[in-house]
């Protein structure tokens, strides 16, 4: 038995797979974000010195949004996959679709990237003043 285009079948659910491990790098890396604190307040005991948290609702926000767009990731790879594998066994010519969802998850995660870049430069200067 033989599946008609299995190679394009195959590079299709590679794609899937994937973003699906892509999607769950960055939800495990917006949990990180998110429980940094609890690093930080342990850290600290264990040094001896408090640790003051005053930026700790922000990374809570920019971990909470990475988790988010994760799962909008595999959302996007969800319904990415459906429609590949649908065109692909329609034997028909089909234009090539848009890829915004693509670009906007992108696009969100560069903003991420560049808040929490932000967060934490602004961090590592507030603790150079104060310590």
């Amino acid at each position: 038995m033989s599946v008609p285009h299995f190679s394009d079948h195959a590079a299709n659910e590679r794609t899937f797979l994937a973003w699906v491990r892509t999607a769950i790098a960055v939800m495990a890396f917006g949990f990180l974000v998110e429980r940094f604190d609890i690093f930080l307040k342990i850290a600290g005991k264990s040094l001896g010195k408090s640790v003051t948290m005053s930026g700790q609702v922000a990374g809570s926000m920019v971990g909470l949004a990475l988790i988010v767009a994760g799962a909008l990731m595999v959302l996007a790879a969800m319904l990415r996959f459906i429609r590949n594998r649908s065109a692909i066994a329609d034997d028909a010519t089909h234009d090539a679709q848009g890829d915004k969802l693509d670009l906007a998850l992108a696009g969100l995660i560069v903003v991420l990237g560049l808040a929490l870049a932000i967060y934490l430069a602004i961090t590592m200067l507030h603790g150079a003043k104060t310590g």
